[in-house]
């Protein structure tokens, strides 16, 4: 097992406040539509959403040690970001260490595997994002490694990067491009509500954002 070793991010905590008042979707077209991550890594629960920099853990399949070990090296505030190989039949994390995880003021989980006790969790209202849902059990017996880079659903990941979770997806934003992604995720927000105020005085999308119209003539009538 690699050395267990804290990673703090070099975002400013207000920063990643910041970024919490973004959908992923303003997020990522506004790093150059780059960090979305696999869409089959979904809610767990409805009305799930998370913000904060991640701690990475790295898990073999259908073992568990390692998320144990990464939610006692956790900080308040972090993101666990666990890969297991993409392992669906078996739930690596459930409401024992979501109870644990909260007692340490762990922000939510995102995960490339399974996870169980759904409705539990979502009573407790702990954010989890993972790639499905299985009641299959682990052994704890396996070490993986903690805060590593990790492939995370086609998504580099590194310890300390801001993610971001919502009902449309999970967005990885590189902590070295935070303030020009913020910036430019402030401007984009701008600009779509000058659209929408125009939109709602009757002009078209055609027209606001320039798009070509199609020639008279190639229309067919409803017949």
């Amino acid at each position: 097992m690699s050395e267990l070793k804290s990673v703090s991010s070099r975002v400013p905590r207000a920063l990643i406040e910041a970024f919490a008042t973004f959908d992923t979707a303003t997020l990522y077209e506004s790093a150059g539509q780059k960090g979305m991550v696999d869409p089959a890594i979904r809610p767990a629960w409805t009305g799930a959403r998370l913000c904060g920099p991640a701690l990475t853990v790295r898990c073999p399949p259908r073992d568990n040690l390692m998320l144990h070990q990464a939610v006692t090296l956790a900080e308040p505030g972090d993101v666990l970001v666990g890969a297991a190989d993409s392992f669906v039949l078996a739930g690596a994390w459930g409401e024992i260490l979501t109870v644990a995880a909260q007692a340490r003021g762990i922000a939510g989980l995102v995960f490339d595997g399974a996870t169980r006790d759904t409705e539990a969790i979502a009573l407790r209202g702990f954010p989890i994002f993972s790639r499905g849902l299985a009641i299959g059990a682990c052994t704890k017996e396996r070490f993986g490694t903690i805060n590593e880079t990790l492939d995370f659903g086609g998504v580099r990941v590194r310890p300390g990067d801001v993610v971001v979770a919502d009902v449309d997806g999970v967005v990885i934003i590189d902590q070295d491009q935070a303030q020009q992604v913020y910036e430019a995720a402030l401007a984009r927000r701008d600009r779509e509500q000058v659209l929408m105020e125009q939109l709602l005085k009757g002009k078209t999308t055609l027209e606001l954002l320039g798009l070509p119209k199609v020639k008279e003539g190639t229309l067919k009538g409803r017949g």
